[in-house]
């Protein structure tokens, strides 16, 4: 129900920035289209494919290792694991939180998926690469990745109390 909610209200906004776009000519309208148009035939293969991947990992993920390693009882090592995991992992929402889902479904822990759901979130070192270290000092991306790295463990460790 919640994200049927959270769907509409996009598309309010959606069509509330038209509505704003159409008052400031058609050439403006006109001109948003023709960007979203290119920027959906861009992502759409990578969501197509990112799809299909989390589908078949969903599947794939070995049941007995991934409890072994991210279930209840893996503890502070299932905790690094998860947070080395979400560093390693590439690629965008549909691929991290994909795998965050399967992983659940294969028996790991929400500590654990909540610690590879934050590291994939701040310590993606695909993303330092390809993203941050173009436009911003090397200095401040390593300074930002030793201030990030608790992050995880504390979070998973809130998860842990919480429940």
């Amino acid at each position: 129900m919640i994200v049927l909610f959270f769907t509409l209200l996009l598309a309010a906004i959606a069509v509330g920035l038209s509505f704003l776009a159409l008052r400031r000519g058609k050439a403006t309208l006109s001109k948003g289209f023709a960007d979203a148009r290119g920027q959906f035939m861009h992502l759409l293969p990578r969501l197509t494919i990112g799809i299909l991947g989390s589908g078949f990992i969903a599947h794939l993920m070995p049941k007995e290792t991934v409890l072994a390693w991210f279930g209840p009882n893996s503890g502070i090592t299932g905790t690094a694991l998860a947070t080395l995991a979400g560093t390693l992992t590439p690629g965008g929402p549909v691929v991290g939180y994909a795998l965050g889902a399967a992983a659940l479904k294969a028996g790991a822990d929400f500590a654990q998926v909540i610690a590879y759901v934050t590291a994939w979130s701040l310590l993606t070192f695909n993303r330092m690469l390809t993203w941050e270290l173009p436009s911003m000092p090397g200095k401040l991306i390593v300074l930002r990745a030793i201030v990030s790295l608790p992050l995880p463990f504390v979070a998973a460790w809130v998860a842990q109390v919480l429940r």
